[in-house]
């Protein structure tokens, strides 16, 4: 077998994925627009939603897992009158419901999305990725399978009104939410119309932000070439949450054969040093590249994963 040829791009972007497209399209698409073959992507949106998606390219594809990004943030449009299979715009009525005029108050509406607010156990959508029996749950009810999953524990931070409209005769609010990872953001509007006394699905759906990742960082796809990858590049140690060690030269060397080195010490003139605290995981960097993620055990630092072409982007 071929060995394969080492990537020109090692890096992590956020692309802004548009509406009708997969996840996996939009990385068919990266690939091309890029001309490399290792590149994958840390969460999935559906095609019926847009925004940004975060893309590892490269060596960074060894990333993708370790990206937690506990908070995510969307802009829906909820419209009101009836739920859906899929609780989005894509899928079959499934019940109808009157909708009071109270529903066209911006008041009214405040108030409904305020009671959302908070921890709360959530009932994700037959039609999600969530795996019943080694089977994604979409895949079951898609085979006319009456799914029921479990529910889980999910945090709302922010529910806030943008808007109130009425579109073709059905009432529809803009709202902007903060929620931690694994929310469904469908099935916060399903509960929303029921509590608003009537039924509801996503009309629209955008990811704004991931972690620190904010939409303003993203790409475009139709924009996206290698120079432009370089140029947005997206900071490795920023989006993993982990704080920076610098790498001397020497320890440099070290580091690429997977050797320990020393924690370090504070900072004396011209010293690498560990930041203070309590974390176990560091990136460790040289040249503005991530180079390897170390555990701490002790007073040493003992390699993870070490990336031999380094991973560009880390903030200097």
């Amino acid at each position: 077998m071929a060995k394969r040829k080492p990537s020109e791009l090692n890096l992590l972007l956020a692309v802004d994925k548009p509406v009708g497209i997969t996840s996996h399209d939009l990385v068919s698409q990266v690939r091309r627009a890029l001309n490399e073959r290792r590149v994958g992507h840390a969460g999935t949106l559906d095609p019926l939603a847009s925004g940004l998606m975060i893309v590892g390219v490269g060596q960074a594809t060894r990333l993708l897992g370790r990206i937690t990004l506990e908070r995510k943030r969307y802009l829906a449009r909820i419209m009101f009158g009836c739920e859906t299979t899929t609780d989005d715009a894509e899928g079959e009525p499934t019940r109808m419901a009157d909708v009071s005029d109270d529903v066209l108050s911006p008041l009214f509406a405040k108030g409904v999305l305020r009671e959302f607010v908070g921890e709360q156990e959530q009932v994700p959508p037959a039609y999600s990725a969530i795996s019943v029996d080694g089977v994604r749950s979409y895949k079951r009810a898609r085979a006319g399978e009456d799914v029921e999953l479990p529910a889980r524990t999910i945090e709302v931070y922010a529910a806030d009104l943008v808007a109130v409209d009425e579109v073709d005769g059905h009432a529809v609010w803009t709202a902007s939410f903060d929620v931690s990872k694994g929310t469904y953001i469908r099935s916060l509007a399903r509960d929303i119309g029921r509590a608003a006394g009537s039924a509801a699905h996503v009309a629209d759906l955008r990811r704004t932000a991931s972690g620190p990742v904010t939409s303003g960082m993203c790409a475009r796809i139709e924009d996206l070439s290698p120079e432009h990858a370089h140029a947005a590049a997206l900071d490795p140690a920023r989006v993993l949450g982990i704080p920076v060690r610098e790498l001397t030269d020497d320890e440099l060397a070290a580091v690429l054969n997977g050797r320990a080195i020393p924690c370090g010490s504070p900072r004396a003139a011209g010293e690498p040093f560990v930041p203070s605290g309590a974390a176990s995981t560091y990136a460790l960097v040289n040249d503005g590249r991530l180079r390897a993620i170390a555990a701490r055990e002790g007073d040493y630092l003992r390699m993870e994963t070490v990336f031999p072409q380094g991973i560009e982007g880390v903030a200097r």
